[in-house]
């Protein structure tokens, strides 16, 4: 009963965003889909302190605390699309288990771009993954969250939560309209670790394609629980030593010279 005040805050900008409803952008031959998930956060957003100052500091806090639990209960609906298409699912195994490779893909650009912007260690934290709750505890206990690695995995953390659902809402909308790539695969590749994300990158490719929305579901659960699995084991055995490698030849390239070692206190633990 303390949260009265933020259920009922919620409860209206669910309503205002329902009631502004999914809208439709044609682009080339497909849509770009933005959903009311969309509008609810950008609504979300103006009432914070920051902004209107209608929702308080506490609320906020309270808000967050709130996701993982939210977020559990989403999931477990998504578990029940999965067993009706296991078997299509199994028989895409070898698809899904691969596809877990792309997830190094933002070493290979992150890194290099990185330290062409300038930034030094903070892009091995922030470039060897997306910078998931896994993530940042493996950086953590690797080097600790006050070393320049751990300011790098908490700041790309902090942009995922505030922009990530956003971007891969738009960007697997984009993909679907200009690209020739099929939805099965693009419901794969939503399923980065994070439910959220998944969840706003499905919810718009089952709006462009409503007939396929079970195996739609299905793949980017299936896909997202994957990445969970392995994707703390995948930083720590490929990613971050990849992240290592790439930055001291990197910064050799644009420096000419090797660049200092670490100095967080945990680097040789």
């Amino acid at each position: 009963m303390k949260n009265v005040r933020l259920h009922v805050l919620v409860l209206i900008l669910v309503v205002i965003a329902e009631l502004i409803g999914t809208k439709t952008i044609p682009v080339g031959v497909g849509n770009i889909v933005l959903l009311p998930m969309l509008f609810a956060m950008i609504l979300g957003v103006l009432i914070t302190p920051k902004f209107l100052k209608i929702a308080r500091e506490k609320e906020m806090d309270d808000a967050g605390s709130l996701i993982g639990l939210t977020l559990m209960l989403l999931m477990a609906r998504y578990g029940t699309n999965i067993g009706p298409t296991l078997p299509q699912i199994l028989a895409a195994s070898p698809a899904l288990i691969l596809q877990e490779l792309g997830n190094l893909g933002t070493v290979f650009f992150g890194v290099p771009i990185g330290v062409l912007l300038g930034l030094k260690r903070e892009v091995i934290g922030g470039a060897h993954s997306i910078a998931r709750e896994p993530n940042v505890a493996l950086i953590g206990d690797k080097f600790g969250l006050d070393s320049e690695e751990g300011q790098g995995v908490l700041g790309v953390y902090i942009v995922g939560t505030v922009f990530g659902t956003i971007f891969i809402g738009l960007l697997v909308s984009l993909l679907a309209a200009v690209t020739p790539l099929h939805p099965y695969s693009l419901a794969m590749a939503t399923g980065v670790g994070s439910a959220s994300m998944m969840t706003a990158g499905v919810g718009s490719l089952v709006a462009m394609f409503p007939e396929m929305e079970e195996m739609l579901t299905a793949f980017g659960a299936t896909s997202n629980m994957l990445s969970g699995l392995d994707g703390i084991y995948m930083s720590l055995w490929l990613a971050l030593p990849l992240s290592e490698w790439l930055y001291k030849k990197s910064y050799k390239a644009k420096y000419g010279q090797l660049p200092e070692p670490s100095k967080a206190v945990k680097g040789d633990d």
